[in-house]
């Protein structure tokens, strides 16, 4: 017999947690057993001077699949493969990266995977 999911609502305005970190923060909402993340960036923020001491590893490892809010991100993938989200766009990045907001508008990006270990101290 499966399992009924139940409903739920959330919101971004009151986020089960917040982690900050220099020029930004995550706002996590844990819902549908899962967890949605909102990253707000300000200028100035790149994650390989901002959320690198945290997570102590040489490139973000998170995996990301993103729907970019606004904002410009530009994206490094350790490869050398450079792209550019704006708003409007979707984006899946595997482990292996680093990006940098461009500009002087904030960047806001909704996660859905990957946000579980963002800016969390490494074990």
């Amino acid at each position: 017999m499966a399992v009924a999911q139940k409903t739920e609502h959330k919101s971004f305005e009151m986020p089960d947690e917040i982690r900050e970190f220099p020029h930004g923060r995550a706002e996590i909402l844990n819902v549908g057993a899962s967890e949605v993340g909102r990253l707000v960036l300000e200028p100035g923020w790149r994650w390989s001077n901002d959320v690198k001491p945290i997570a102590g590893t040489e490139s973000c490892e998170a995996p990301h699949f993103q729907y970019h809010v606004s904002g410009r991100l530009a994206i490094r993938m350790d490869d050398g493969t450079e792209m550019i989200a704006e708003a409007g766009d979707i984006t899946s990045l595997p482990s292996g990266h680093d990006a940098w907001v461009l500009g002087e508008e904030p960047v806001v990006v909704v996660d859905w995977y990957g946000v579980s270990n963002y800016a969390k101290k490494a074990a």
